[in-house]
């Protein structure tokens, strides 16, 4: 028995092979190539799509796109990295017809097509859209924290910013008796020299003042936080909240056929409420649809972005959160109630109704209120009321909002015997 051997490397060929022979029919990278042809590169705006008359000859778009979506689809990251593949991969040879940029034009090329590229990834869910590798029914939606160069020590809030001032007076503070000790006696023991203590002094002085700028700059332009190295990115909790890092929240839209993302959209948000509507609208534009159905966790949970979502002929299924705090203290909690949107009212326990009273706006907010002097001779076996205000169960809801109660509000009903006090 013999070891398999392979083929001399001295060994001459007569009919030597093609570059696309080595290539599979199969191999993704056609599916690049084949791609990149097909989109208009100047029309999304990038560079060198028209050649100036004068000057030393540029690679063209389409060359450097395809190493670009190549590296991308194999985690290469790095222009380095590119470089090197583009001198040794059979792969990339056949995309950029044995072309070699070097790291700089490859980084040159990202940073210059910033917006193009971008545009490049809705080309892309056109294309797929194209090719019917959509279902175009369906998308789940779901976020993903991404970690920043930003550290946390160079993020503040205005707590931080807070906790920082105070910090600084107590230090100051501190030095500033210990000058006064020292002119009182002279130590036993070697401690910090006066103009060892007066420039500690200086450096925080000058501490103090670049930590007030950042509250004065926090407070004229309304933002909740403030980052030094990168200014977009915000402190958010991630591991299921354990605990928090400087990051960003990049929104996902996945169709189920072929697991295929149909858009994407990179924001500073620190939870995902408020962000459902938006991510649901433009998926639903991106697939081309009349209407969509929406898979999403209770995280999005909002009455208004359900009701945005409705009216846009999106359908959402959200897991509702149980955040109601009367349950644990054995009272009714927003989901023994159900709301009637025919007759506007809300059904209770005991088979009573809540009507609707009045309309207020609480928070610029329009708040609708359903109450019922039913709660007074409440027959349901096991309850009692509390003897304070019998009459007074309430609930608030956001007008238009097609979700349940907002808020419960002086809920006296609560199992067990005996009365109990009024919330």
């Amino acid at each position: 028995m013999d070891y398999i051997e392979g083929t001399d490397r001295d060994q001459q060929i007569l009919f030597p092979q093609s570059l696309d022979e080595y290539i599979a029919q199969d191999n993704p990278v056609r599916v690049i190539d084949a791609f990149v042809e097909s989109v208009d590169l100047q029309a999304l705006g990038f560079t060198h799509t028209v050649l100036n008359e004068t000057g030393r000859p540029p690679y063209h778009p389409g060359v450097l796109l395809r190493l670009y979506v190549y590296g991308y689809l194999n985690r290469l990251r790095s222009s380095r990295t590119l470089e090197r593949e583009a001198q040794r991969n059979v792969e990339v040879m056949w995309l950029t017809g044995k072309l070699s940029p070097d790291f700089k034009t490859l980084a040159n090329f990202r940073r210059n097509n910033r917006k193009a590229i971008r545009e490049v990834c809705r080309a892309f869910t056109i294309f797929c859209r194209d090719l019917d590798l959509f279902s175009r029914d369906l998308v789940a939606i779901d976020g993903s924290k991404f970690k920043a160069v930003n550290s946390r020590q160079r993020n503040f809030t205005d707590r931080k910013l807070k906790q920082a001032l105070k910090d600084i007076d107590q230090k100051i503070e501190a030095y500033l008796e210990e000058l006064d000790a020292n002119d009182a006696l002279e130590p036993e023991e070697r401690k910090l020299s006066a103009e060892e203590l007066k420039e500690k002094i200086r450096l925080l002085k000058e501490r103090l003042k670049k930590v007030k700028g950042l509250q004065r700059r926090m407070e004229e332009t309304g933002e909740s936080q403030i980052s030094l190295t990168d200014p977009d990115a915000r402190s958010m909790p991630i591991g299921g909240g354990r605990i928090t890092d400087v990051g960003y929240n990049v929104q996902v839209a996945v169709d189920p056929k072929h697991k295929l993302i149909v858009d994407h959209q990179v924001t500073n948000a620190v939870t995902e409420r408020g962000l459902l509507a938006r991510m649901a609208k433009r998926a639903k534009e991106a697939l081309g649809v009349a209407r969509l159905d929406v898979l999403t966790d209770m995280g999005y949970y909002d009455g208004q972005q359900v009701k945005a979502c409705l009216e846009a002929g999106i359908t959402p299924y959200i897991p509702k959160p149980n955040t109601s705090a009367n349950t644990p203290l054995g009272l009714f909690g927003k989901e023994d109630f159900r709301y009637d949107p025919q007759n506007d009212c809300y059904g209770r326990p005991a088979g009573e109704q809540l009507n609707f009273r009045w309309q207020s706006i609480e928070k610029g907010r329009e708040r609708r209120y359903y109450t019922t002097p039913a709660c007074a001779r409440c027959a349901l076996p096991g309850l009692r009321l509390g003897q304070a205000n019998p009459n007074a169960h309430a609930i608030l809801r956001a007008a238009g909002s097609p979700a349940g109660p907002t808020r419960i509000c002086w809920t006296t009903c609560r199992a067990g015997s005996g009365p109990t006090p009024t919330r």
